[in-house]
Formats: structure tokens, C-alpha cells, sequence
């Protein structure tokens, strides 16, 4: 098999901050990791190596500094790295950036061999979407498996892949074709620890980089800023509420201590609720 993996270098949750004159996030000084999601979707993907053998091709868009997190996911196994990195891919929303992944794919395809799976996680810390997965799938005309929780079965010879994915109705079991695009929850497995030999390799390792020219872009107005029509006027923190909570503490009952507490805080609400009731 050969599969693709899609990872992100985005900045550390836990201390980023918001600028307080221009309200737009603070990267400067704030440290870079592999999107936490891509590493559920990393390990599956070694996961089925591990099973049928093959290859895997991590690929990321970024700055020259992404080198570093494609680096960190060779260590855990990945076999070949590629970093799509141009100015003209800057400032990219999920529609520009699908459309430079997705001919980045064409191109590995062209190059290493046609992916049998496509893998993202099933979205990023920094922006949230979960749109890039099944823009790249639209884009490459191949199904998409979304909030994948388990890779069930595939059956080489039938091109067929079994997976059960989660839904707000519970969970689903779907079949799909290859090739397909993945994407997987978190807590779904636990990245494995890379070996020594696989840390060696990464640090020697060639990364593959390619600029838009040389991925196949044919319309860079596509790309970056001019392609994205998402716009992001300001970035904020909430405000603190000025209310504090209100501990209500009862032994007995308390559900009906709590609705005591609320109808006495607003007493409009109550006469409300019993004027819908009456359907007045």
C-alpha cells in the first residue's frame, strides 16, 4: 500500500496568545507542533504498513520551518516526506489550501506511486474547520470517510475499505472503494514510540520541497490570499462575565433546588414559560 498523510505544524495551544492593540494571534516566540489530530491519523497509517506493507508519504504546506515537523514525523516510522512551501501559499483558507494539497497529491501519485489512502486528522487546533480532509477528497474525486474511529478491514484485491465512524447517532459502519480519504478521531490509538533507527534516518533524511512551479500548480491565483475568499477580520479573546456563579447546594432534590434558584434570580422567566405553556 502506499498511503498519504497530511500534517500540519501549528502553534502550541496552550500558549498562545492574543495581541492586545491589533486583537490577531501572537506566533512570535510561541512554539510549533504537529497538529495533535494528524497523529491519530500518523499512526493508522503505520498501522496498515505494519499489515500489508508498503509506504508512507507525510506531507505538509508551510514555511521552510515545517521541515522540522515532517523530521518529527519521520521518526515515528513515515518513509518519505514532502513540504509544499511557497510565498504564494501564504494566508491560505481551507479552499486555497485544499487546492494546493490536492495537487500536491497528483503529483506524489505521478512520482512515488497512486495513494491507496488518503489520511488527515479530523481537524486542526488552530482553525477548527475539519473542512480541508473532505475539500481534498472533492477535489481528488475519491470518497471520503469522515470521523473514521476504526480502519475494520480492507481487501486489497476488491479495492474495498471498511471503517467505523462516529456520528451524533451513534456509530456507522460504511464501505468505500479505493482509493479513499480519511479522516481520523482522536483517541482512536496511541502513536507509538519511533525507534532509534527511525530517528537516525529522519535526521539525514531528504526532505522533498517543492514550490507551487514544481507541484503542479497551474493557477497560483488559486493560492494563498488571492484564493481565499474566507476572510478573518479579528481575532479576539471573550471577556470575562461580569456575573458569578451561583453554588446551589441541596441534599434532597436537587433539580427542583436548582429551578427554585433560576425562577427566583429571574422571576420573568417563570410567568414566561407559563404563558407557553398555556400557548398564549
Amino acid at each position: 500500500m502506499h498511503n498519504v498523510v497530511c500534517i500540519k505544524q501549528v502553534p502550541d495551544s496552550a500558549q498562545i496568545r492574543v495581541h492586545p492593540v491589533t486583537n490577531t494571534i501572537m506566533r512570535q516566540g510561541v512554539p510549533t507542533i504537529i497538529n495533535p489530530y494528524d497523529l491519530f491519523a500518523l499512526e493508522a497509517a503505520l498501522d496498515l504498513r505494519d499489515k500489508f506493507g508498503g509506504e508512507i508519504t507525510v506531507l505538509t504546506m508551510g514555511p521552510p520551518s515545517a521541515e522540522d515537523t515532517l523530521r518529527k514525523a519521520m521518526t515515528f516510522g513515515a518513509d518519505r516526506a514532502v513540504l509544499l512551501t511557497d510565498r504564494c501559499f501564504a494566508g491560505a483558507d481551507t479552499l486555497a489550501t485544499t487546492y494546493a494539497l490536492a495537487t500536491a497529491i497528483r503529483k506524489i501519485g505521478k512520482d512515488y506511486g497512486q495513494p491507496d489512502l488518503i489520511f488527515t486528522g479530523k481537524q486542526t487546533i488552530d482553525g477548527d474547520t475539519a473542512q480541508v480532509g473532505p475539500g481534498i477528497a472533492r477535489r481528488l474525486a475519491v470518497q471520503q470517510l469522515t470521523y473514521v474511529a476504526k480502519i475494520m478491514t480492507i481487501d486489497l484485491t476488491a479495492r474495498t475499505i471498511e471503517a467505523e465512524r462516529r456520528s451524533e447517532g451513534g456509530t456507522q459502519v460504511l464501505r468505500a472503494r479505493l482509493p479513499s480519504l480519511i479522516t481520523m478521531m482522536e483517541a482512536t490509538n496511541q502513536i507509538r514510540r519511533g525507534a532509534m533507527a527511525d530517528a537516525l534516518r529522519a535526521a539525514r533524511a531528504l526532505i522533498v520541497k517543492w514550490n507551487a512551479q514544481e507541484a503542479g500548480v497551474e493557477d497560483v491565483s488559486k493560492c494563498g490570499l488571492r484564493g481565499s475568499p474566507t476572510v478573518v477580520k479579528r481575532v479576539f479573546a471573550p471577556s470575562a462575565r461580569a456575573e458569578k456563579a451561583t453554588l446551589v447546594e441541596a441534599a434532597e432534590q436537587p433539580a427542583q433546588a436548582l429551578i427554585d434558584t433560576i425562577f427566583k434570580q429571574k422571576p420573568k422567566l417563570e410567568h414566561e414559560l407559563a404563558a407557553l405553556a398555556r400557548g398564549v
